[in-house]
């Protein structure tokens, strides 16, 4: 279930993109890229909660549940803005260079979040790392695919599944 909420970021990401760039060497960059991203992610913060698990024992999975929440609630905020208040510029291909590694820190970041959650509550976190890198990779490839032939509006419902999600696992925390 974690491995799919974390991924539809990359899904959302993946389609969109894949509407414009859908080269068989563009959708491997993103793919690869974003499934390194989501795999290093949860292991940098699953060490930082590691790290600070002395301090914040007590409130781990209030911490857990607050970054839960607020990640998803942002992600359901950004799946309903307008293409006016996305910025629906041209843009240079987002497969290469910085662009491509900002959106692979942007669509990954909530797996910090969950990786540093779990790190509060010292939860065995590679062999998940390692679904979640495997599960964004193959969601984005797939994403990109589908976005050559689907509405990009698709992609932003994927984007509010995801946040959903995240939201009722950071609720589960506290349960």
């Amino acid at each position: 279930m974690v491995a799919l909420a974390l991924g539809c970021d990359a899904f959302a990401v993946g389609f969109g993109v894949g509407t414009r760039f859908c080269s068989p060497r563009q959708v491997f960059r993103l793919s690869f890229h974003f499934g390194f991203f989501q795999f290093i992610m949860p292991l940098f913060g699953w060490f930082l909660g590691a790290v600070v698990f002395g301090v914040a024992r007590q409130w781990g999975p209030w911490i857990g549940f607050a970054l839960l929440v607020f990640i998803g609630a942002r992600m359901i905020h950004e799946s309903m803005k307008t293409e006016e208040d996305r910025g629906s510029e041209n843009c240079p291909d987002p497969t290469k260079g910085f662009s491509l590694v900002m959106l692979s820190v942007a669509t990954s970041i909530d797996a910090l979040g969950v990786g540093f959650s779990l790190g509060l509550l010292k939860q065995n976190l590679f062999y998940a790392a390692i679904c979640i890198g495997i599960t964004a990779c193959l969601m984005t490839w797939a994403a990109m695919r589908l976005g050559n032939r689907l509405s990009a509006s698709f992609g932003r419902r994927m984007e509010t599944v995801g946040g959903l999600i995240l939201i009722s696992i950071g609720i589960k925390l506290l349960i």
